[in-house]
Order: C-alpha cells, then sequence, then structure tokens
C-alpha cells in the first residue's frame, strides 16, 4: 500500500459523500421509473432514512461496506491508519444502526437495508424486494 500524506488523505476522506451516493441514486432512479414517488433523506424520520415511504412506512436505508462495517468482525483489521478512531467509528454505526431498526420496527416500519455493491451488482433484485414490500403494504392498507 502506498503512503500518502495526512492532507491528500484528508481531501480523499472529504470527497466521500453522505447522502446521494451513487448506489442511492441509482436505486432511486430504478424505483421512480417503476412510477413510485419517495421522499429522500427524510429528517421528520428517526435514522433519517435514504429513502422513505412515509404513509406505508418503509425506510430504505444504503449502507457503505466500509463505514457500516460490512463483515467487520474480519475487515477491522484492514484498518491500518488511525485504527482506533476508525474501530470506533465504524463500530459506534453498527450500533447506530441497530438502534434506529429498533426504534423503527417497535413502530411498525419496515426497514429494508441495502449494501452498496448489492445495488451494484443486482440493481433490480434490490428494487424488486422494495416493490413487493410496497405492494404488500398497500394490500395490508386496503384490508385495514
Amino acid at each position: 500500500m502506498e503512503k500518502i500524506s495526512k492532507e491528500q488523505r484528508s481531501n480523499i476522506m472529504r470527497a466521500i459523500r453522505s447522502t446521494n451516493t451513487k448506489a442511492e441514486v441509482r436505486l432511486a432512479k430504478a424505483l421512480w421509473n417503476l412510477g413510485y414517488r419517495y421522499r429522500k433523506n427524510n429528517r421528520t424520520v428517526f435514522g433519517t432514512p435514504d429513502l422513505t415511504f412515509k404513509k406505508l412506512k418503509i425506510a430504505i436505508f444504503v449502507d457503505s461496506e466500509f463505514f457500516h462495517g460490512k463483515d467487520w468482525e474480519t475487515q477491522k483489521d484492514r484498518v491500518k491508519t488511525n485504527t482506533e478512531f476508525w474501530q470506533k467509528k465504524i463500530e459506534r454505526n453498527i450500533q447506530r444502526d441497530i438502534e434506529v431498526n429498533n426504534y423503527l420496527e417497535s413502530r411498525n416500519w419496515k426497514v429494508l437495508r441495502f449494501w452498496s455493491e448489492q445495488i451494484e451488482k443486482n440493481l433490480e433484485d434490490c428494487a424488486a424486494t422494495i416493490q413487493s414490500e410496497i405492494i404488500s403494504r398497500q394490500n395490508q392498507e386496503r384490508q385495514s
């Protein structure tokens, strides 16, 4: 691994987006093309999901593998610089994701989480999962 300066590393990290990532945009466009309308980064919903269908109580999160700790137990040793900071930060992110899921689910929300690479590799499957949940919730609503 090549060494880069703190300034270069800082510039790289600063460029990483927290909203409207490529994966989020791809998923949102796929849902839009299927005719679904949603809210993006809705702050009125706990945890600020990336996409929400508030009436149907569906919250969708697109998580990056690094920042949300995919396979964290096997991957955490890959962090070679500022290890203590990154391990603490990512472990807190993992814990926050669990807290958000529990909070929303306790209020009858359906929480759907996708890894960025899932969307990259299987966009249609991810959109179909969401579509299936939308249809299911709409049917439940009609029966009520």
